[in-house]
């Protein structure tokens, strides 16, 4: 039976709220309207009294509250590696290898794919590492955060070890799409037909090496990067710096410092069953004492750099806590729904996957949502694909590929949020450098799911 919904006004409030970040940089505020539209959409009486619940349920919600934790710590780590000196060093130890401005972003993609666990990890390391040695090519931060964006969520859906693909599995499983136990099974068994991520990944080195033509905000923030301007709009962010010297001036730390605690990072949490919260506070339980130790930071200053870290990360956190009450306003004026259910009579074997691929990257791309929108879509897409005898691997691979799609696209998605802030580059400049070359890897993608289609279905 149909879920309620508000029909065509549910689109309301995430058209307005793209149109308004797109023309004035500010997507806190074209948020926080969005929700007040859908709010009196829902119900003009009661708009304070919805508004204050829907703040409190986000809050509350042990997803963003996971979310604040995870990012902020992280921060704080990434922090104290940078005031020791360890970032730098990483820094100094690329550049002997990334001598040229093609081998430097071919680094950044490299590394983007060994760093497969999450993708907030992904991020936030990733740019913040390697931002001085792009620098030094006059390689915009725009370039750089696509880079770092594009082998994010891409790279954490096609490797079964990963934080997605513990959730997805688990998300499969508690929807009865799969058998207890069978989830992992079934999320692998749809890799091959993630073509999104593949094609998204595939497409970076491309882009970045000048193989493939630069596109209007990318060709303006490349210009001005060869001027000696590395990004439109300044931006708070964490400066990369040497740390401790010793007596002849030079730097005490080495790669090993940035290297061990990324490494610990990604041993706890996999010890951890891929809890990445878990991971990050056993890392700085180890971490901490070790730069004391090794006198790179004195206590009190490991403990501010714990502290300065986690306020860095305020201001994306704050447009993520606000993509998710835009979210909870769009589920309840049921915009999921109401797009599914627009186009399920438009559903064939033949055009089924490139369908929900393109709905499915819609819903993800307005709501700002690339895991939470999909535990209302499985129950619904996958009947159907099995009653159109549509191979249930290519169901996932279209559902996982449009989540892919949606954290890498949306401009307010954390994803996107954390790799402008670790690049040094606001999000409405990443997010306008990065979405042409997104939706040509979605028209890509498109393009293969209706071959596979035609041809083998």
């Amino acid at each position: 039976m149909p879920v309620d919904h508000n029909g065509l006004l549910s689109l309301l409030p995430t058209v307005f709220v793209i149109t308004t970040a797109v023309l004035t940089h500010r997507p806190v505020a074209a948020l926080l309207t969005g929700v007040v539209i859908g709010i009196l959409l829902l119900d003009p009486t009661t708009a304070v009294n919805t508004f204050s619940e829907i703040m409190l349920e986000v809050m509350q919600d042990e997803t963003i509250g996971w979310v604040i934790m995870v990012c902020g710590l992280m921060g704080s780590l990434i922090y104290i590696l940078i005031k020791t000196g360890g970032a730098s060093a990483f820094a100094r130890k690329m550049a002997q290898h990334a001598n040229t401005r093609n081998k430097s972003m071919l680094v950044t993609w490299f590394l983007g794919m060994v760093l497969f666990i999450d993708d907030y990890l992904n991020a936030i390391a990733i740019g913040n590492s390697m931002k001085k040695v792009t620098d030094k090519f006059k390689v915009s931060r725009a370039m750089l955060s696509y880079v770092v964006d594009s082998t994010a969520a891409p790279t954490c859906v096609l490797v079964p070890i990963s934080t997605w693909a513990v959730f997805f599995a688990a998300v499969l499983e508690t929807t009865g799409a799969a058998a207890v136990g069978d989830g992992m099974k079934m999320y692998i068994a749809g890799i091959p037909f993630m073509f999104y991520p593949i094609i998204a990944l595939l497409l970076v080195p491309l882009v970045a090496t000048g193989r493939f033509p630069l596109i209007g905000h990318m060709r303006a923030a490349e210009e001005l990067a060869q001027q000696g301007i590395p990004a439109m709009e300044p931006v708070d962010q964490i400066e990369v710096v040497d740390g401790p010297v010793d007596d002849n001036g030079q730097p005490r730390s080495s790669i090993w410092v940035f290297l061990v605690p990324l490494l610990a990072l990604i041993g706890f949490s996999w010890y951890f069953d891929i809890d990445l919260l878990r991971g990050i506070i056993a890392t700085l339980a180890v971490t901490i004492p070790l730069v004391v130790m090794m006198k790179l930071l004195g206590a009190y200053e490991a403990l501010d750099a714990v502290l300065d870290g986690f306020k860095i990360m305020i201001p994306p956190l704050a447009i993520v806590v606000v993509a998710f009450m835009f979210k909870t306003v769009n589920d309840q004026l049921g915009l999921p729904q109401y797009v599914i259910e627009s186009v399920q009579p438009l559903m064939s074997p033949l055009f089924f996957p490139v369908i929900v691929f393109l709905t499915m990257a819609l819903v993800s791309f307005a709501t700002g949502s690339s895991w939470g929108v999909f535990a209302i879509a499985i129950p619904i897409v996958m009947p159907l694909g099995t009653a159109m005898d549509v191979p249930t691997a290519l169901t996932i691979g279209a559902l996982l590929s449009a989540s892919s799609f949606g954290s890498h696209a949306c401009f307010y998605g954390d994803a996107t949020v954390l790799s402008a802030q670790s690049s040094g580059v606001s999000v409405m400049e990443h997010a306008l450098t990065q979405l042409p070359y997104a939706l040509i890897a979605a028209a890509a993608a498109s393009v293969a799911y209706v071959g596979y289609g035609l041809f083998v279905l």
